[in-house]
């Protein structure tokens, strides 16, 4: 089982959440038998000094391998994010295709951070993700046509525009 710790990074209801009430439910799911946390920024307000904060926190206390992180992107952070987890030795994370997702406590919320922008930055700094962007870009693409707004990956974006020029 995998323990997902929402609203981590702050809560519609309450406001700002303690860290250490974090790395309390972090270490409760384990010692009830998970075998990871995801610890979730649900509404899509973690900035790269909250992720460095509860970080530091959690890894004096559970081994990064069984931490996870799941990030929505509302406020374009989600990459720095990721990109500030690095340093502490965590390397799962949630996405979704095309940035798809979103949560209706968060007004304007945009969606989880999307497959095709992580990959591409896992994959241009030499971190081995063993996935194939352009076939997860070619799903979000084939999905599009059934939302009613496009999806918010800026990869899928970027690849439309250069097809788009090569067709031209």
């Amino acid at each position: 089982m995998r323990g997902y710790v929402s609203t981590a990074f702050g809560c519609p209801f309450e406001g700002a959440v303690p860290v250490e009430r974090v790395v309390d439910v972090s270490r409760a799911f384990l010692e009830m038998g998970a075998y990871e946390v995801a610890i979730s920024d649900t509404i899509g307000i973690a900035h790269p000094g909250q992720v460095r904060r509860v970080l530091t926190s959690l890894v004096a206390e559970l081994p990064p391998e069984q931490i996870a992180l799941h990030f929505h992107d509302t406020r374009g952070t989600a990459l720095a994010n990721v990109l500030e987890s690095l340093d502490f030795g965590v390397r799962t994370f949630d996405a979704s295709a095309g940035g798809l997702g979103g949560c209706p406590y968060a007004p304007g919320a945009t969606g989880n951070l999307a497959a095709e922008d992580l990959i591409y930055m896992l994959d241009g700094l030499g971190l081995a993700t063993r996935v194939a962007i352009d076939a997860v870009s070619a799903a979000s693409t084939a999905i599009e046509p059934q939302l009613s707004h496009p999806l918010p990956s800026r990869y899928v974006r970027a690849r439309a525009a250069t097809a788009a020029r090569a067709r031209a």
